[in-house]
């Protein structure tokens, strides 16, 4: 039998991949032919979505982007024997965008039905858990923190330090329900800018992220998993509760996983479609079900964190690297990497680009090499201008600083954050002062409004930044506006208000000569 390959993942939706995998099952019908369709995974290469590949003798080949009238041209010219075509990639592992990745997290995405657990152990899965159940806590948490894997979700904290706290406190609390309860939560609120790697990792290979919360509630003596998934992914939604479903009936989740004697119960929470519900203490107290607003810290979440409890918070990417780390050892993963940032990271190109999607690589590719290999310039020909690397709160970043290496570290000495890994491309024709005003204006939008600063702040600082471009008194207006980035900077209880500067402050350094002329603003923020 032959097996033809059609996304199930929401860009490939989004471009007709359930209609082209409707129109092939009745050709497959009509013509009696003896074809499986498989639904799989997005393998991350979005400019060719969507990406039909069909496996032969020689490996999978690749047809992209087809288009649902393009099938029974296909279907006429070989497409069942991988023939050639105007379409075709060739080989979809030697398409080289593909090819010079260095895959360890997305070594499965778009190669696995997502929910088929079979094909999930037939390509290694399970087996970090495997290995971790022979393990003490300790053990575990050791390889961890000799992975040199940090916080994915842009704090880059390490995890191996916070696994530990987490396992050193106590969850003695006789006057709550939760007595003697730890909790994992996984942080899928993925609202950054340009991102969708998150997602990328519950559409194409959800047990993954199972198989890390499961070893993560191991390590710290956890017995209860929470995924906080953002309330715009309806598909990942719907494919990580089939997963879930599956791995209970299979004893994977549940009171004794793999007859352990262990147990570890996962359950997804939609998240309240707020962006400050990103940041932890925010997404707990929505976890809670309150008002998703900013905590003081301390307690950390480690010690006191959803319902009171210790809890390890750990974004997606993070606790999806923990099956390969687990499997093959934490000095495994630290091969690939430079400095303190150890590993790979999913870079997610997007915004005014010819060739978006995702490219895991090690960390220390510049950006200037990732955007040259990969990007294939600007998708309207024009020359690129800004680069806005870490989402909405990361620098607008110059043509001067684009070899600067992908790395913590470094991106931190120029006033960059590489942040969840998301990567925006913008031409010479965007307007930077508008840029900072929706930066301000975002803020605005999406403060829990719980300090000072950052509610009334950014308010003031549209205004401030409106009266600059309106050349209203603007030398001391622009002074104004860097004694109120400082005041967010420093006052805000959180990121949201505490980064908001960022690219203001770049785009009033970088691109002074857009703010000596009115600026074309974005119509809205959920616009841009």
């Amino acid at each position: 039998m032959i097996k033809v390959f059609v996304p199930r993942d929401t860009t490939a939706l989004s471009l007709g991949a359930d209609e082209i995998a409707a129109t092939l099952a009745r050709e497959i019908d009509a013509r009696h032919l003896d074809v499986e369709l498989v639904r799989n995974g997005s393998r991350g290469l979005f400019w060719l979505e969507p990406l039909v590949e069909v496996e032969t003798p020689r490996g999978r080949v690749a047809y992209g982007p087809v288009a649902p009238e393009d099938l029974e041209d296909l279907l006429e010219n070989g497409l069942l024997e991988g023939a050639d075509h105007r379409l075709c990639q060739g080989l979809t592992e030697e398409i080289p965008w593909l090819k010079n990745q260095q895959r360890l997290t997305f070594a499965r995405a778009g190669v696995i039905d997502p929910v088929a657990i079979d094909d999930y152990h037939a390509h290694d899965g399970f087996s970090g858990l495997y290995a971790a159940l022979k393990m003490t806590p300790q053990q575990i948490v050791d390889q961890i923190k000799a992975s040199g894997l940090r916080g994915r979700g842009g704090a880059a904290f390490p995890a191996g330090i916070k696994w530990q706290t987490v396992l050193d406190a106590s969850p003695a609390n006789p006057a709550s329900r939760y007595h003697n309860q730890k909790f994992i939560v996984c942080n899928a609120d993925e609202g950054d800018s340009g991102t969708f790697a998150d997602r990328m990792v519950m559409e194409a290979d959800p047990y993954m992220l199972i198989e890390g919360m499961i070893i993560a509630g191991l390590a710290v003596g956890a017995e209860q998993g929470y995924i906080y998934l953002r309330s715009e992914y309806p598909v990942a939604h719907r494919i990580f509760n089939e997963a879930i479903s599956h791995a209970e009936a299979e004893g994977i989740l549940g009171d004794d996983i793999l007859n352990s004697g262990r147990n570890f119960h996962l359950e997804v929470r939609l998240g309240a479609g707020a962006y400050i519900c990103g940041e932890e203490t925010s997404l707990l107290d929505s976890l809670e079900g309150k008002r998703g607003v900013v905590r003081v810290k301390p307690p950390l979440p480690a010690i006191k964190g959803a319902f009171g409890q210790p809890t390890v918070v750990n974004n997606v990417l993070t606790l999806a690297a923990v099956p390969f780390i687990l499997s093959q050892g934490g000095d495994a993963y630290a091969q690939y990497g430079m400095g303190r940032s150890r590993g790979t990271l999913a870079f997610q190109l997007a915004g005014n680009i010819e060739r978006g999607g995702l490219v895991e690589l090690a960390f220390g590719i510049t950006l200037k090499d990732l955007l040259e290999q990969y990007g294939g310039g600007t998708a309207s020909g024009r020359a690129m201008h800004a680069i806005q690397v870490g989402g909405p709160l990361g620098a607008y970043l110059p043509e001067h600083l684009w070899d600067t290496p992908l790395d913590y570290e470094a991106f931190a000495e120029v006033g960059g954050t590489v942040g969840h890994g998301g990567i925006v491309v913008f031409d010479d024709t965007v307007n930077m002062a508008a840029q900072a005003r929706f930066s301000m204006e975002f803020c605005v939008v999406e403060s829990c409004g719980k300090c000072t600063p950052c509610r009334i702040g950014s308010t003031r600082g549209v205004e401030v930044i409106d009266r600059i471009t309106a050349d209203d008194n603007r030398q001391a207006n622009l002074e104004l506006l860097h004694e109120l980035c400082e005041t967010l900077e420093y006052g805000s209880l959180c990121a949201m208000g505490g980064m908001t500067p960022n690219p203001v402050r770049s785009a009033v350094k970088y691109f002074p000569q857009d703010f000596a002329r009115p600026a074309r603003t974005p119509a809205s923020t959920e616009d841009a």
